[in-house]
């Protein structure tokens, strides 16, 4: 299973569990896209665009589950990201645990484990 992840904040994820989709931040609406990262590209958009937080939800989701609504695109200096073209309903989730971006170790072993 290859795992991709999405960084969101706790709220944006406690109102998905409510509502048993995630629909996307307002960076994915304004792109048309939820932005998704593989586990080697995950610590540095945490460090680009979540800094310092401690209200994060790091949510893994298996690639192949997410089908044709997948694509990889390049993005940041030319590599390839994933980029999912559908909401994500949340019985495609493989899990989502809490973690503070201020800890980068914390981050390291939340996807280490799924190596």
């Amino acid at each position: 299973m290859g795992l991709v992840y999405k960084v969101v904040s706790q709220a944006q994820w406690s109102e998905a569990e409510r509502d048993g989709i995630f629909r996307g931040a307002e960076i994915d609406h304004r792109d048309g896209y939820i932005h998704l990262s593989s586990g080697k590209q995950a610590e540095k958009t945490v460090s680009l665009y979540f800094a310092d937080r401690d209200d994060l939800v790091l949510v893994a989701l298996d690639a192949e589950r997410l089908g044709e609504a997948l694509k990889w695109e390049p993005s940041r200096g030319g590599a390839l990201f994933p980029h999912l073209y559908a909401p994500l309903p949340l019985d495609l989730v493989v899990w989502s645990k809490r973690f503070s971006s201020r800890d980068a170790q914390s981050l390291r072993a939340l996807i280490a484990d799924d190596s």
